[in-house]
């Protein structure tokens, strides 16, 4: 394969001439430049695009971290990513991880191999330790609360919000509230537990560990938890359900199981999805593309650290 150096030989050219056609230099004459493309041309010659990036500094890629593919929850996150790097000329590399911490790992050492400008994660499952491990190799954006360190996020405030939906749901008339999680280990969900805790000290409501069901992340996994309702002498009169995709698996499995929404059983859901809006589900707005275009922004502003919290938005329908 020709390199630079073979092309210079066959127009007769100087090495920097070459590299100034190559990077389109106004300061070439027309004789020159035209000799280069020859040349270009008879050995079809391919830049190697690696090089070009490693001179430059930047590879116009960013690195997006997220568990699932198939969620819509993490597709209207990256529809607002991919948006904003298409109008800024920036490519996506596209990371699932599955919870699977050794490929959160893999997308971390390709920020410190400089084959991505910046990283997103849209979910972690790594340690703070370990991203301030590599943090020192470029911009690390997360979709949590990071206000007190050195790391860029745009968030939700989770223990603001699940308070707001408890108290909403307290209102009501609820007494018996029980929530649905996806995973129980996530920071967003020790933030929720505690405000859930928190909450029921507040209002003198007894605590039931058997109201609070985790591993619920797609719609099939609301029939798992009508299920165990069904089992229970006392069941929760009011769910708070930290998806609308799960909160719409629990509508349909109570409508099969004649279980009266809202008078037998509440439901709020979480993030506004298209689907609680065609299944009439109360939920909490989080405007999440809007959510992916700050991601982006942060990602490619490396010289401040910003910390943007998102206001969720109660959104009344007909199941509580």
């Amino acid at each position: 394969m020709a390199n630079i150096k073979d092309i210079a030989k066959m127009a007769g050219v100087s090495v920097t001439t070459v590299s100034r056609v190559l990077n389109q230099h106004p300061y070439v004459s027309a004789e020159k430049k035209e000799a280069v493309l020859r040349a270009i041309q008879r050995c079809n010659y391919q830049r190697n695009i690696n090089a070009v990036h490693l001179s430059k500094g930047k590879t116009f890629l960013i690195g997006v971290v997220i568990p699932f593919s198939n969620h819509p929850y993490f597709g209207l996150l990256l529809e607002g990513i991919a948006n904003e790097a298409l109008k800024n000329n920036y490519k996506l590399v596209l990371i699932q991880t599955n919870y699977e911490e050794t490929r959160e790992i893999e997308a971390l050492t390709m920020l410190k191999h400089k084959q991505i400008d910046a990283l997103i994660i849209c979910s972690r499952i790594c340690t703070w330790e370990l991203i301030e491990e590599y943090r020192s190799y470029g911009p690390i954006i997360l979709c949590e609360d990071t206000r007190g360190k050195m790391v860029s996020s745009t968030y939700v405030d989770h223990y603001k919000s699940f308070l707001k939906a408890l108290d909403y749901l307290f209102r009501k008339g609820h007494k018996k509230i029980g929530y649905c999680i996806g995973r129980k280990s996530g920071a967003n969900s020790k933030q929720r537990a505690l405000a859930y805790k928190e909450f029921l000290r507040k209002v003198k409501l007894p605590f039931h560990q058997d109201y609070i069901f985790y591993e619920c992340f797609n719609f099939e996994d609301g029939e798992g938890v009508v299920k165990r309702l069904r089992k229970m002498k006392s069941p929760p009169s009011a769910l708070l359900v930290s998806s609308d995709q799960v909160a719409a698996g629990i509508l349909t499995c109570c409508q099969s199981e004649k279980i009266d929404v809202p008078e037998e059983l509440a439901i709020m859901g979480f993030d506004n999805q298209p689907i609680s809006k065609l299944m009439k589900i109360t939920t909490l707005e989080i405007p999440l593309i809007t959510v992916g275009k700050k991601l982006f922004h942060q990602a490619i502003n490396d010289t401040n650290i910003t910390q943007e919290e998102i206001v969720v938005t109660l959104i009344e329908r007909e199941t509580v």
